[in-house]
């Protein structure tokens, strides 16, 4: 399941334990809705809600640092992008189809990353699939060089290629992490039990169910936030394509 529909299986599943809540409410004798019953019913939540707050604050802090970081890895080799293509230039005119294979390499993942147009296919799977990198790594090793400073820049060259090929790998396999599903299931259930507990001494009137349902929505929107962020090259929360389309301007011009 996507992170949309997670989202909202969650806020549909809090917002019934409101509804429960009021609907036991309804059925409990008096004295099971005295004030000592509300007072340890408040306690109760109190701890749960701490407990809740304290588990999402921390999967939201976890999720936005994993998402920042793949976005330096971005940033980083869209620079080593710009380098390689530097240094091919100045290998000389040999390396000028090289040049041209890197700009064509680097459009090509760009549009498998961030597509114009849905293929029905994950971004991350078609970037794993794609063989780009180690195509510009043969080439380099056909290229001869005839003096030193050719040399020196093939070298340079096949440095950085190996450096970007590394940092590919390195990002797929960081965007590979789940929220574990007992996780989930547990956050979602103590939320369900402290919306319970709203519900079973709301009033029961369609403003108290408007802001139950908006206290549900809210939070469910941060466990999609958490899915989200784990997922930074899939779904609606991508990082950006502004260093790499930043790259493409420069390359073999």
């Amino acid at each position: 399941m996507n992170s949309i529909t997670i989202g909202l299986i969650s806020a549909g599943s809090i917002f019934s334990g409101a509804l429960l809540g009021m609907q036991l409410q309804r059925l409990l004798p008096g004295h099971h809705l005295s004030k000592e019953m509300q007072d340890l019913v408040k306690v109760s939540a109190g701890t749960i809600a701490t407990l809740t707050a304290l588990v999402l604050g921390l999967l939201v802090s976890s999720a936005k640092s994993s998402f920042d970081t793949i976005n330096a890895d971005v940033v980083q080799g869209s620079t080593k992008l710009i380098l390689l293509d530097r240094a091919l230039a100045r290998y000389g005119p040999e390396a000028r189809p090289n040049r041209e294979q890197l700009k064509r390499v680097v459009a090509a993942g760009i549009e498998m990353i961030w597509p114009s147009q849905k293929t029905g296919v994950p971004a991350l799977t078609a970037f794993e699939r794609a063989t780009g990198m180690e195509l510009i790594q043969d080439k380099l090793r056909e290229l001869t060089p005839q003096n030193d400073a050719q040399r020196q820049f093939l070298a340079q060259a096949q440095q950085l290629a190996g450096d970007l090929s590394q940092s590919r790998w390195l990002l797929i396999e960081q965007s590979q992490g789940d929220l574990p599903l007992p996780l989930l299931i547990i956050l979602v259930f103590w939320l369900v039990l402290l919306f319970v507990s709203f519900g079973l001494f709301a009033p029961r009137n369609a403003m108290a169910i408007a802001v139950l349902l908006v206290g549900a929505c809210s939070i469910s929107a941060a466990i999609f936030l958490v899915l989200e962020l784990n997922k930074p090259l899939d779904g609606l929360i991508k990082v950006s394509s502004a260093p790499l389309r930043n790259a493409l301007s420069h390359i073999a011009e």
